[in-house]
């Protein structure tokens, strides 16, 4: 049983603190443009169960073991009310953080200081974000009116570019935008799956949404774009393969996949393809094969992601019931949708299936204002238990453990009170992941957080450090 703990908003002090070390940073901004348009939402209704913690505007609700220790909060030009903080990455020192207006890098050698090192403004959403050596790639999903950084939006019948934009970090201080890559549909997410050499960075890039009106991205639409990079030579990079995922038609009908999370080292990765969660061999990074596919059509809504256990035997799916932006933690909805979905991974080779094993969704009831339901999350290198953090949007960060997979469970928790008592207003943990020691949370508008788990379940993750950290290109830690 976890305690509550309940406290009045910290944000004050933080704040002041944020803003003293602001002043020792740099800036690197391109050429302003127009933001892009909000997350992905949709109708439907989504879950929840346990009691209401009655939070009010901004107050801190926690379990005693998972504490904040800095906020630092979207600075100019990332204040706008349409500049959502998205996905995170990691290296050493840093952490590079998606913005619908660009990108932040923040270091982090100080987690209880983290400091802005510089801001790059390049609209288009939803930047979606990793990191591999001194390359950096970002996603764009909306039309534009070109490539650049100074782009600006357009109707979709009159969509010039989408795609991946690539820069060169080395100079942490001064990004530069080195090349673009133009892609089907966009690129809402991607997913870099190194070679096995290390020499090439691959890009699985998933879109969705195929329009006759929506210029380069005609019906039907079941394909991923794989965009090769020559770590050498970047702006050599290029579309090499559009594999047809699903040829036989996916369940919402050609409508391609929203994510997928890699597991270079099982040669494995799991597709979640809005009606359908795949698993897949990409022993051949340029020609991966769908080895097994499932459906849940009584309680998903909206394959959303995936995450696999650190022995690869286990998949997570999330279902991102409402889109992200609908009230879906509640009683009305129940434990079962707006959750994610454990399976096992059994059999050997082509013959290997998913199995579904059971939910989990938060225990708490969210307010009629707070869009909440799973999103993204990793794990915490814990050998020998599956153990994940998520974000949950308005319904804060939740750390449970998957090791039974018929039986998961919370361990701790950490949320804020909506962001109004009044009006539904799109805000909350985007991502949420663990890095060397500690959590860190993109929140779409209140900025980076960074939270102290202490627990003895998980203490042992504390002396696992990782170089580098794309959450979707899973990583693997000794001990199972």
């Amino acid at each position: 049983m976890i305690r509550s703990i309940v406290s009045r908003p910290r944000q004050r002090r933080l704040t002041r603190f944020a803003a003293a070390a602001l002043l020792l940073t740099g800036v690197a901004a391109a050429a302003p443009g127009s933001a892009a348009a909000a997350p992905e939402t949709a109708t439907g209704s989504v879950t929840a169960s346990s009691t209401d913690p009655g939070l009010g505007v901004d107050e801190i609700s926690s379990s005693p073991n998972l504490k904040q220790i800095a906020n630092l909060p979207h600075q100019e030009p990332f204040t706008g009310p349409l500049s959502f903080g998205t996905d995170l990455a990691f290296q050493d020192r840093y952490a590079f953080v998606g913005n619908y207006d660009g990108f932040v890098i923040y270091d982090i050698a100080r987690p209880s200081a983290p400091k802005i090192v510089s801001q790059v403004l390049c609209p288009g959403s939803q930047n979606d974000i990793s990191i591999y050596g001194n390359l950096l790639f970002l996603s764009t999903d909306s039309p534009r009116s070109d490539d650049s950084c100074a782009s600006t939006g357009v109707d979709r019948s009159a969509t010039k570019w989408e795609g991946i934009k690539i820069f060169d970090v080395s100079d942490k201080r001064s990004p530069r935008y080195i090349k673009s890559v133009q892609t089907a549909c966009g690129s809402h997410t991607h997913t870099l799956v190194p070679s096995r050499d290390q020499r090439t960075a691959y890009l699985y890039v998933s879109s969705y949404g195929p329009s006759d009106s929506y210029v380069g991205c005609p019906p039907p639409h079941d394909s991923i774009s794989i965009v090769k990079v020559p770590v050498k030579a970047p702006t050599t990079a290029k579309v090499v393969a559009t594999p047809n995922l699903f040829p036989d038609g996916g369940y919402t009908n050609t409508s391609g996949c929203h994510d997928i999370t890699a597991y270079p080292a099982k040669d494995l990765a799991a597709g979640a393809c809005m009606g359908d969660g795949i698993l897949m061999d990409i022993r051949d990074r340029e020609n991966p094969r769908v080895i097994n596919r499932v459906r849940d059509t009584e309680n998903f809504a909206f394959w959303h992601s995936a995450t696999f256990n650190n022995s690869g035997t286990k998949v997570v799916f999330t279902d991102e019931l409402g889109g992200g932006g609908a009230a879906t933690c509640n009683e009305q909805i129940g434990p079962k949708r707006g959750a994610n979905a454990v399976y096992d991974v059994v059999g050997r080779g082509d013959n290997r299936q998913l199995v579904f094993r059971s939910y989990f969704k938060i225990p708490r009831v969210n307010g009629p204002t707070e869009n909440c339901v799973a999103h993204n999350g990793s794990l915490i290198p814990v050998p020998g238990k599956d153990i994940m953090v998520q974000a949950w949007y308005q319904g804060g960060i939740s750390v449970w453990d998957f090791t039974n997979s018929a039986k998961p469970k919370e361990i701790a928790f950490w949320e804020r009170g909506p962001l109004s008592a009044t009006e539904n207003v799109t805000g909350g943990a985007w991502s949420t992941y663990y890095y060397n020691g500690h959590i860190y949370s993109s929140d779409i508008r209140k900025g980076l957080d960074v939270l102290k788990l202490t627990d003895s379940r998980t203490r042992v993750a504390d002396l696992f450090r990782f170089r580098e950290l794309n959450v979707q290109t899973q990583g693997h830690y000794p001990g199972n």
